[in-house]
């Protein structure tokens, strides 16, 4: 009887070993964001916003410990078609976050889909993955790019805008911005101008733009582009002439290097730090105290990503092996998200509301920005009915 008890005792101690040792398996994200270079301060706001977040979480998500493998795309396809490889094949990450390009979203969204593995992208919402080829493990926490600019439609053809000159770089997320604000723009667009990515000299287009006289000037401007735009307006003697719509050209990220400059400029999202929540009001004081910056709308949603994914991996008991069923777990969306009313469509992207911002100054003396009125509510991307999966 001794021997054979023996043996089933060392098994038993051996299975309560392996479950103890799984149990205790740390759940690996890797985020990748552009860090380099004069777009890297919005790489630089999600991965401090996640960071923020897993350390608002204990260092822990549905209990099992963390451990962050951040990587920069230096906003070359190549290079993060590499990085992300590294991350999935070397780092074996059960999740991978990012990007902010929607360029970099392209280049990376077939090795990680092939991979098995889960791709939350907590900025680039490129029409690409939102109809027909729309993928169960993929889920965007920003929006489809499409919306926003579709919003900013809706906003120029209300406040009476006939003429409008319409600027954005030549990449998916420069065309979904053109796409969705003619999607409801319902007057005259007098030029469509598509420059490089790495453009950073708008001159021609300033003279183009003052010899057209257009009631609003609609544009997409991201990062180092934005400030390069806005300071040659500012020189050109242009500011005030017409009204600036836009998006991600004045904000946050941007406006600590714009100031004044971009004090007034409209634009479209489904947040601003303004947001009067006593979540909201938290995480952005947190967030100011950690690294004494405004966080912009990029901080935001990869701080909700982090929640998002402490919900699921709660969710599935820690198991995060099971694709199938962790994928299903974070199509619930069973969090809080900063920006209020948030739940996933069929295609992983968002159903969310839509507001109208302006750039306003603070008591302080910094410049954020600032909800004027809710322009759309719960808004869902045109490409959804493309769709056909049945759930996530």
């Amino acid at each position: 009887m001794y021997r054979v008890l023996t043996p089933l005792a060392a098994a038993a101690a051996l299975a309560f070993a392996s479950s103890a040792a799984t149990a205790q398996e740390k759940i690996r994200i890797g985020l990748i964001y552009t860090l380099s270079g004069p777009p890297s301060v919005l790489g630089q706001q999600s991965k401090n916003a996640f960071e923020l977040a897993v350390k608002d979480l204990g260092g822990k998500m549905g209990g099992k410990d963390v451990e962050l493998f951040v990587v920069d795309d230096t906003l070359k396809p190549d290079v993060a078609i590499q990085k992300v490889q590294e991350l999935l094949e070397q780092d074996k990450v059960d999740i991978v976050v990012g990007p902010i390009f929607s360029n970099m979203l392209q280049a990376i969204h077939k090795p990680v889909m092939d991979s098995g593995k889960i791709l939350i992208s907590t900025n680039a919402g490129a029409s690409s993955y939102a109809g027909a080829s729309c993928n169960p493990r993929f889920f965007v926490t920003s929006y489809q790019n499409d919306q926003v600019y579709a919003t900013l439609g809706k906003v120029a053809n209300d406040k009476g805008y006939k003429r409008v000159y319409a600027m954005v770089p030549n990449y998916q997320a420069g065309k979904d911005a053109l796409a969705g604000f003619k999607s409801t723009y319902k007057g005259t667009i007098v030029e469509e101008s598509l420059v490089p990515l790495n453009n950073l000299d708008f001159s021609a287009d300033m003279s183009k733009i003052g010899a057209a006289k257009p009631d609003a000037l609609f544009t997409f401007m991201p990062g180092g582009l934005g400030i390069a735009l806005i300071k040659q307006i500012n020189q050109a003697g242009l500011k005030g002439k017409f009204p600036i719509i836009s998006a991600f050209t004045a904000d946050e990220a941007t406006l600590p290097a714009l100031g004044e400059a971009a004090d007034g400029i409209f634009g479209a999202l489904t947040w601003a730090p303004t947001v009067d929540s006593p979540q909201n009001k938290k995480f952005v004081a947190a967030y100011e105290a950690a690294y004494h910056a405004i966080p912009a709308s990029y901080a935001m949603q990869a701080y909700d990503a982090a929640m998002l994914i402490d919900s699921a991996v709660r969710a599935v008991k820690g198991n995060v092996s099971d694709s199938k069923a962790l994928s299903a777990a974070i199509s619930k969306a069973d969090f809080k998200s900063l920006r209020g009313p948030f739940k996933f469509n069929v295609n992983g992207y968002p159903i969310e509301d839509f507001y109208l911002t302006k750039v306003v100054k603070r008591a302080d003396g910094k410049y954020q920005t600032s909800i004027v009125e809710k322009v759309l509510a719960n808004d869902s991307d045109p490409y959804a009915k493309d769709c056909k999966l049945q759930s996530n």
